[in-house]
């Protein structure tokens, strides 16, 4: 493949153009008028503005300190402080910087999806983006689990058998309804339950203020860590930042907005982990056995009574319904954006009349009904083992796009050359695969076989597009990336021609 960089047109190539900035990939003009554009498709339906953006991303990423209690348990209170602090940096950062340098590059549905697609061809871009919806998916089962283990102190009935298995089912129906109605609706939820989630845990962090004893922050006993609950409940807790790029298409003024609500949400998920922690484990004594999944609700009626107790519980069941609709958007638009390149059958990418992708909603929370009796602890050792793969193949796409096309159009670029960009994926490619080495055997087999049919799933299904027995298109307005060698055309702000043969 080779690349002719032609310097700027003058004169003629001026008068050709029209005043307003234009990319174009092959044939399809993106047009840009100081905003990058969205989805053609959703000019009738109102799109996600900043404030909603910074709070999806929230809640796709976090919600809230609701299930970081297991660190604690695995490791104690000053590597589970510091983990919280140190991670962050060796994966949040990176994570959220290649998202906004990429999900501006392609500001359309489908997010990773596309960049593995264009990096290394239509096969991986599947694989990808099978492996990362089912992640979400398997993510989006722990969410009704987390709202009962909450509510159970208060509800004994919801701690098991039939009234929890209800419960469950219920919950899971009028989130999926909610994700129906539109991007809009799932935007102001979002900012809602976020401040409703959060606004408890700053009054126990003013009440544990006279309770704190230091001392307790730096209690730490290296030959009494579990490494895997630990890594893994940090992982899951601070991942899913590329989430948001699947539905890019979907926001106003993607360029601008998306590396800005990254920048925002990141610092909104590390104070909500890093606080609460500090103030439950300075200000009552340690206890490692009780530091699991619901036990902030015990510490809040340690601290403030009974009152503050029942906010947390709240709360957290808010936090899990925000965490649900915004992953369930995710997945969704992700499935429309495969259906709009052709890489599933084209009834996924038919929107409902509020401009939602039924389907894509529909096969995404049955997902999660299917998956949803597995255990805390289970849900999040397979998805994280999944989520690796799929990060893996990113990071190869970051980087090969940084070499292959170094000087495309890029709103958002991370300030970094080529070997900065190898330099910055290492130490989260490390921490996955210390994140793999420590699977169980179980989570290892079964995760193994979800990604042999991912590889086998595409072949049938080109099978059955030749067949004919499914209908398969690739939409008009979007920029065909299935040929490894088409050309691609890039009028950016400097008047710059990319030709990529």
């Amino acid at each position: 493949m080779s690349f002719l960089h032609v310097q700027k047109l003058r004169n003629t190539a001026n008068k050709q153009q029209p005043s307003i900035a234009m990319r174009e990939y092959d044939g399809v003009a993106y047009v840009d008028m100081n905003e990058a554009p969205s989805s053609p498709k959703l000019d009738n339906f109102k799109k996600v503005s900043v404030l909603h953006l910074i709070f999806l991303i929230f809640y796709e990423v976090s919600g809230g300190p609701f299930g970081v209690e297991d660190s604690v348990q695995a490791a104690g209170p000053l590597l589970a402080l510091l983990g919280f602090l140190v991670f962050p940096l060796i994966w949040s950062v990176p994570e959220a910087l290649i998202t906004a340098e990429m999900g501006t590059m392609f500001p359309e549905n489908g997010g990773y999806v596309v960049w593995v697609s264009t990096a290394l061809g239509p096969y991986w871009g599947f694989q990808q983006g099978w492996m990362k919806w089912l992640s979400g998916v398997i993510d989006n089962a722990l969410y009704p689990v987390l709202f009962l283990d909450y509510l159970k102190s208060g509800i004994p009935g919801l701690a098991g058998g039939l009234p929890r298995a209800a419960a469950a089912l219920a919950l899971t129906f009028l989130l999926t309804y909610m994700n129906y109605k539109g991007l809009a609706i799932v935007g102001w939820v979002a900012v809602l339950l976020g401040i409703f989630s959060i606004l408890p845990f700053v009054v126990m962090g003013l009440v544990a203020i006279p309770k704190l004893e230091p001392a307790r922050w730096f209690v730490m006993n290296l030959h009494d860590v579990d490494w895997n609950l630990y890594l893994n409940t940090l992982f899951w807790n601070l991942n899913y930042w590329d989430s948001i790029s699947t539905l890019a298409g979907e926001v106003d003024n993607p360029k601008k907005n998306l590396p800005k609500a990254l920048f925002y949400a990141l610092i909104l998920v590390v104070l909500s982990y890093f606080l609460p922690l500090l103030a439950g484990t300075g200000a009552i004594p340690l206890n490692r056995d009780l530091w699991t999944d619901g036990y902030f609700s015990d510490i809040a009626k340690i601290l403030g009574g009974v009152w503050l107790r029942w906010w947390i519980q709240g709360a957290a069941a808010m936090s899990n319904m925000g965490m649900f609709v915004a992953e369930m958007s995710s997945d969704s638009f992700q499935l429309l954006g495969m259906a709009e390149r052709g890489m599933l059958p084209e009834f996924f990418a038919k929107r409902s009349r509020h401009g939602t992708p039924l389907i894509g909603i529909l096969f995404s929370a049955s997902g999660v009904i299917l998956l949803s009796w597995l255990s805390f602890q289970e849900i999040i050792a397979a998805e994280n083992f999944l989520y690796c793969f799929g990060m893996i193949l990113e990071f190869i796409a970051f980087i090969l796009l940084r070499i292959k096309c170094p000087v495309a159009s890029r709103p958002y670029k991370i300030p970094v050359g080529t070997l900065g960009a190898i330099l910055m994926c290492i130490p989260p490619t490390i921490l996955i695969c210390v994140v793999l080495a420590l699977s169980t055997v179980k989570v290892m087999i079964v995760s193994l076989f979800a990604v042999a049919v991912g590889l086998v799933m595409q072949p049938c299904l080109k099978y059955a597009e030749k067949k004919r027995w499914m209908k398969f298109s690739v939409s008009d307005e979007l920029p065909d990336l299935h040929e490894g060698n088409q050309e691609r055309v890039d009028f950016s702000e400097d008047q710059s021609i990319i030709f990529d043969t």
